[in-house]
């Protein structure tokens, strides 16, 4: 996984003499010629679909940074091997999850990238609130349907389908909106005097 002026033949070397050592059979994914950097590597793409069709028991590499997109993505990536019972191994780090340093080193990880994602959902909620205490309207804006088209409709008995197409709306809308009228309907009438 290197750009074109670099050369992936001293780190392969590495690879294949670690596999060789632990009597593994080897499959290559290299992307030469690729920035790791860039969101779509073909070789990566290819060794993550045989890791979730299960033909990968563990993926070696060279670095982290010869592997990983972002730190984020070598989160993701980890738990998805962990969650898959895949080890990793990082030759320059010497990081193998198969190892109890290995483990602990991933829950580490895992557990920084849980924090992320938790600051995360925390700085969301928090804009939403603001936004609400703002008098923001949140959400998509309510269905505008016509009441007299909406009660024609209905008086006619029409297939949920064929009464949706009629008003614009989807399916699901207008039975939300069948019941809603339905609760008004039968709703007890107060009189006043």
């Amino acid at each position: 996984m290197s750009t074109a002026d670099q050369c992936c033949e001293p780190q392969l070397l590495d690879l294949r003499e670690y596999v060789a050592a632990r009597g593994w059979r080897a499959v290559e994914f290299v992307d030469q010629g690729v920035s790791g950097a860039r969101d779509r590597r073909p070789a990566l793409d290819r060794l993550l679909a045989e890791v979730k069709a299960r033909k990968v028991d563990v993926v070696v590499v060279a670095a982290f940074d010869r592997f990983g997109r972002s730190v984020r993505h070598l989160v993701e990536t980890l738990e998805l091997f962990r969650h898959l019972g895949v080890e990793f191994v990082s030759l320059r780090e010497q990081i193998d999850t198969g190892s109890p340093l290995g483990q602990a080193v991933f829950t580490i990880i895992a557990a920084i990238a849980q924090l992320e994602r938790s600051l995360i959902a925390e700085r969301v909620r928090a804009g939403l609130r603001r936004a609400r205490a703002d008098g923001k309207r949140l959400g998509r804006p309510p269905l505008q349907v016509d009441l007299g088209r909406l009660e024609s409709v209905i008086r006619r008995k029409l297939s949920v389908r064929s009464a949706a197409k009629e008003l614009g709306i989807s399916p699901s809308s207008y039975l939300r909106l069948v019941r809603a009228q339905e609760a008004v309907a039968g709703a007890p009438r107060a009189a006043a005097g």
